[in-house]
């Protein structure tokens, strides 16, 4: 039979070791790393893998896109799928930073407390968050927006940038997404206003909502923070938190990184077996990380 084998391709100078082991442990036969590729670059790269192999053999090669940019590797896998010839087609697969898998863990986490804590779901909540301009923030915006909810991204840096991101949304997914500004205390604070819930997904280590600001968020029901380092975005969100009380609030309840983190790990585990096992090439983005995440979930 022929080898599994995974080209690995990233803007950045380095492949993350992560995404090494996890391609790896997902059981990988062949794992091959491109580093400093350009979306121009791409092409030649789709069509030197697929040309390699027969089309019998298709399923069993997969190209996944790295980076830290969302925007770039949704570009890249763009253009990665517009350089098949069929019946040439191989297996594609985008997590920059590992971003759209947690994105669609912290989603799929938040939906099942909604669920299980206030009988609901995110259909016409009001989900801000913090660290718009991020690749996480991108992912779980067009994720909520999808799922029905009314989303806002704020920017640390003005709305100029998320203004710009939320068009991108809307002319790749069809999505309506509202910039805020996060430039300061008393912005990140407005935006929150009315906010059923909030996701935090800020630079690690950067406190973005105070303890007075967070009690005073009356129509809170969730809070999440991608942030394992200390001090929470969100103030009293432990990073092992998944539904615990958030101290001074009416009803609000906290989801943290290592929670998140775990169904991030096996959302991503289990898209690496998915193109292994498949008998049909793939195209994989957040979107289908979270179904995946949503999966697992439910058992």
């Amino acid at each position: 039979m022929s080898k599994n084998i995974l080209h690995m391709i990233t803007p950045l100078k380095h492949m993350s070791p992560f995404d090494v082991n996890m391609a790896a442990d997902a059981g990988y036969d062949v794992l091959a790393t491109y580093q400093g590729v350009t979306q121009e670059e791409v092409r030649g790269l789709v069509q030197d893998a697929i040309f390699s192999r027969s089309p019998s053999d298709a399923v069993r090669t997969g190209i996944f896109f790295a980076g830290k940019n969302a925007i770039a590797a949704l570009d890249m896998l763009k253009a990665a799928e517009e350089s098949f010839v069929p019946p040439f087609v191989v297996n594609l697969f985008a997590d920059p930073a590992g971003s759209f898998t947690t994105a669609a863990g912290m989603v799929a986490c938040t939906e099942k407390l909604l669920k299980d804590r206030f009988k609901t779901d995110l259909k016409g909540k009001r989900v801000v968050i913090y660290g718009g301009t991020g690749v996480v923030a991108f992912s779980a915006a067009v994720i909520a927006a999808l799922e029905g909810a009314s989303v806002v991204i704020t920017g640390y840096d003005g709305t100029k940038r998320v203004t710009s991101i939320s068009q991108d949304m809307k002319a790749r997914f069809g999505v309506d997404v509202e910039p805020a500004d996060g430039s300061s205390p008393e912005a990140n604070f407005a935006a929150a206003d009315g906010a059923d819930i909030i996701f935090s997904a800020g630079p690690a280590g950067v406190q973005i909502l105070n303890e007075e600001q967070i009690r005073n968020v009356k129509s809170l029901l969730v809070a999440a923070d991608v942030n394992a380092v200390p001090p929470p975005g969100i103030a009293g969100v432990d990073v092992m938190a998944n539904g615990e009380p958030i101290p001074g609030t009416e009803k609000a309840i906290s989801l943290g990184a290592l929670a998140i983190g775990n169904v991030k790990y096996q959302a991503q585990h289990l898209l690496f077996k998915k193109m292994i096992s498949t008998d049909k090439p793939l195209v994989l983005d957040f979107r289908h990380a979270f179904e995946e995440a949503r999966a697992f979930i439910k058992g």
